[in-house]
């Protein structure tokens, strides 16, 4: 009876000891503190808990081999529970474009971020294929700037040039950018089946002062069990101006100027009167914002005579100028500063810009007066 309960109690005692969290002091215990994680789950949970694992190895952290990467793990996931670490493997997989959700039903084959110990007789990612093909299009046209991006689709292939079809598989995806042999961009994914969308390659996330000769090369490499295919596309062109543009500070805006325009002398000696605007200069700052807020770029840009805004193309980039204007809600105007040929009016108002975000600014517009009509000609953010 004595040894009976000795024996409950030593097993009750190995069970207490059992880790309910990531312990990351160091490799060992990561993995023990991983495996006694493990075995609490049921066996559908365990699948889906070696793939978050393997989503946030990938992913989730930024380094090289995998030493380090299991290193990098560890500090990400340090104190974490099970329904934390799916519910980051949400976010990294929705994140990184990854098709993978800690509900849906396996997906990835049998992951294990340590290696596997023995050979399986099936290996979804032992792909016989002959050798990577990369096809790059151009997407997103724009009437005015051109295209906005680079769709990038690679293919495993076999000997004669056709796709392999699979399915099931989690092939790491790596793509890399370069331009004048420098690395400026990469990206990862997993290649699930042989209906891999790809990558988009936005020409807003290129920055223009990195591109060299107006073209990029693109290497594209695709991890099977056996072996690494790799494909590069060399001199592939890009839109110049759709690139994203150097931040520029206005200094030659520092100071809102209001422009007295002298009337000059006809040949007779004699001042001609000049066409004195009746509007309210309000109203062609209003005209503008609105056109803003309603993306009618062109209209807005012909309220405008601004030497510092440049060509309707300059104005209306996306990155450097008010294309990247979604709506606006004017707060507050008023008329500052008027005579018969210059005047100032100060702006209130927010913008909203195409990826949601909301600034606030206070503007004094400089207006001037062109053949009666009051024009946009200076604009400093206060």
């Amino acid at each position: 009876m004595k040894r009976l309960l000795l024996l409950l109690f030593f097993s009750f005692f190995l069970m207490s000891c059992k880790k309910d969290k990531v312990d990351a002091t160091t490799t060992q215990t990561l993995q023990s503190s991983i495996n006694d994680m493990t075995s609490s789950l049921n066996t559908l949970q365990q699948v889906k808990f070696n793939e978050a694992l393997y989503i946030l190895k990938t992913f989730g952290v930024d380094a090289e081999g995998g030493a380090n990467e299991l290193k990098a793990l560890g500090v990400l996931i340090n104190g974490k529970k099970v329904p934390e670490i799916f519910s980051l493997a949400d976010q990294v997989a929705q994140r990184n474009g990854v098709e993978w959700s800690s509900t849906g039903p396996p997906s990835l084959g049998e992951m294990n971020i340590f290696g596997n110990d023995k050979a399986k007789e099936f290996d979804a990612n032992d792909i016989q294929a002959n050798s990577l093909n990369v096809a790059v299009n151009s997407i997103g046209n724009d009437a005015v700037l051109g295209p906005q991006s680079l769709q990038v689709v690679p293919r495993l292939v076999d000997a004669t040039g056709q796709p392999i079809v699979f399915d099931g598989a989690a092939l790491e995806v790596v793509l890399e950018v370069f331009s004048g042999g420098s690395r400026i961009l990469t990206a990862k994914n997993l290649m699930l089946d042989d209906n891999f969308k790809g990558f988009n390659v936005r020409f807003a996330s290129l920055p223009s002062e990195k591109i060299v000769d107006q073209s990029i090369d693109i290497t594209v490499s695709v991890k099977t069990t056996k072996k690494t295919f790799k494909m590069s596309k060399i001199g592939v062109a890009v839109n110049p101006r759709a690139l994203l543009m150097p931040v520029e500070n206005p200094a030659d805006n520092s100071e809102t100027a209001i422009e007295d325009l002298s009337a000059t002398a006809d040949a007779s000696g004699a001042i001609p009167d000049a066409k004195v605007p009746t509007a309210d200069p309000k109203a062609s700052v209003s005209k503008f914002l609105n056109n803003l807020s309603a993306q009618n770029l062109r209209g807005a840009y012909d309220v405008a005579d601004n030497p510092n805004w440049g060509s309707y193309e300059t104005f209306s980039n996306p990155t450097s100028g008010f294309g990247g204007v979604k709506s606006i809600n004017v707060k507050n105007l008023t008329t500052s500063n008027t005579s018969p040929n210059a005047a100032s009016v100060n702006a209130n108002y927010d913008i909203t810009d195409k990826e949601g975000k909301i600034i606030s600014v206070q503007v004094t517009f400089g207006l001037k007066n062109v053949n009666g009509d009051w024009k946009i000609s200076s604009y400093k953010i206060n």
